[in-house]
């Protein structure tokens, strides 16, 4: 029941101070206890006066039970502790969204009521927006005696042009408010819960619409799946389903959808990964290798070449949400390494746009194209190798991935960029962490700490190397 220091590398990085440890008083033995309710004057304080709450009658989170196995979190509708790394993907404002959710293998003890501790689980959450970082969360959940489960809060990193612009949404039950349930025992239609509530901080209440029902899952249908709609701070609603063996599987709100596309160990299968998407992340890399040498037939044959491995290993049967992702990058790949459909203003520089043609040399933003072209593909096919590979595995070519993002977003001069790159390499770094013996973790440590300093200091040639040196380690070299 011991706080790990996996998440101190990350955060202290960023120049945000590490959480400090909860509950410093004496902690007895759960025992059920009713939850603390925002009175009409706290709702009406927080502007939330007019919102349309459900009645306590219809609620079911009123009283939270005994915490005796609170890390055993086996609620069908959210089994995060038996969901090691989920992949969801879809739309906001227009634009790609993807997320990255791991279970990390520490816990934190919270006392989240005078004298009651909880042991919660640590549930990391990576949002990227357009390709780069937008949001981290490190989440806190545990499940009481009666199957619930509970959300007793979380740390929030808002990203902005590649760095912390706030902690908007942090919370901890105990110290700001009550914990709340984010998933009832058993489901009956008309039940309500509120997910978070702390009136003025953060507040969401979920009503049950519909139970049983069968969705389209990642490999095929999933039933049992729960429906709810859920009610912001803002009046806004927002559509909701969860289902067994996946927990959160959509949500949409407005035109924006998060739907999940793959999760394991639900969607495993017994590796090593086809030979197909062996070829896939091989013809990715070697495109990779030879758009930075310049060597344009070559790149182009690696990625036609990676074109007929793609469409073998799609043939095989893979998450459907996988699709389009892994289509729409190799069909880039190929666009960009022909050259000639490349247009002088296609190339975005230093964050935005640049329409003429003089700023960059058009042969330099083609060798900037190719190469992230390339590095979304080898994304996609690490995506899709989750489903045959330890997820610390996977993780490990995710810290190559990023590394090369540095190393062409630092070559490129995109400042935010690779900011945001280097934040991704030591969030990454917290979910192998557990992995490595304590000389490995030194060694990947120092050199992160390195590479921060380079890019904090604008050093972007020396960032460039620091990111080298960081590959080499991670390949054994």
């Amino acid at each position: 029941m011991m706080r790990t220091a996996f998440i101190t590398l990350a955060i202290g990085a960023l120049g945000v101070a590490a959480p400090a440890a909860e509950g410093a008083g004496p902690c007895n033995d759960s025992v059920a206890t009713a939850v603390p309710q925002p009175t009409a004057t706290q709702m009406a304080a927080a502007g939330l006066g007019r919102i349309p709450a459900a009645p306590l009658e219809r609620r079911v989170d009123l009283v939270a039970p005994a915490f005796a196995n609170p890390t055993s979190v086996t609620n069908p509708l959210f089994p995060i502790s038996g969901l090691h790394s989920v992949i969801l993907n879809g739309k906001v404002d227009g634009r790609d969204f993807r997320t990255e959710t791991t279970l990390l293998p520490d816990t934190r003890v919270i006392e989240w009521s005078p004298g009651q501790c909880v042991e919660t689980l640590v549930s990391q959450y990576v949002a990227y927006l357009g390709g780069h970082i937008q949001e981290v969360a490190l989440d806190l959940y545990a499940q009481a005696d009666d199957g619930s489960v509970w959300y007793f809060g979380e740390d929030v990193f808002n990203y902005r042009h590649g760095v912390v612009q706030d902690t908007e949404g942090t919370w901890l039950a105990g110290k700001d408010g009550p914990a709340a349930m984010i998933m009832p025992a058993e489901q009956h239609v008309g039940d309500v819960n509120r997910a978070e509530n702390i009136p003025g901080l953060v507040w969401e209440e979920v009503a049950v619409r519909a139970t049983g029902r069968t969705v389209a899952g990642p490999l095929g249908p999933v039933a049992g799946a729960m429906i709810g709609r859920e009610l912001h701070d803002d009046g806004t609603m927002s559509d909701k389903v969860f289902a067994p063996g996946y927990g959160e599987f959509f949500t949409r709100e407005g035109s924006d959808v998060e739907a999940l596309a793959v999760a394991v160990p639900t969607d495993a299968l017994p590796g090593p990964p086809p030979a197909a998407l062996r070829r896939l992340l091989r013809e990715a890399n070697a495109s990779f290798r030879a758009a930075s040498a310049g060597r344009w037939r070559r790149a182009g044959a690696h990625a036609s070449a990676a074109v007929g491995a793609w469409r073998a290993d799609r043939a095989g049967g893979v998450p459907r949400r996988l699709v389009a992702p892994t289509r729409r990058a190799v069909a880039a790949l190929v666009r960009v390494v022909d050259g000639r459909r490349l247009r002088a203003r296609d190339v975005a520089v230093d964050g935005r746009r640049r329409d003429r043609a003089s700023a960059v040399p058009v042969d330099a933003r083609r060798r900037v194209l190719a190469r992230d072209a390339a590095l979304d593909v080898v994304q996609a096919a690490l995506d899709l190798e989750l489903r045959y590979r330890a997820p610390a595995a996977v993780d490990r070519g995710r810290l190559d991935l990023w590394a090369r993002r540095v190393q062409v977003d630092a070559e490129a001069g995109r400042r935010a960029a690779v900011k945001g790159d280097v934040a991704v390499l030591e969030w990454i770094r917290d979910r192998v962490a557990h992995t490595l013996d304590a000389v490995d973790r030194t060694r990947i440590d120092t050199r992160l700490v390195r590479l921060r300093a380079n890019v904090s200091g604008a050093r972007f040639a020396a960032a460039t190397r620091s990111a080298a040196d960081l590959r080499r380690l991670l390949a054994g070299g």
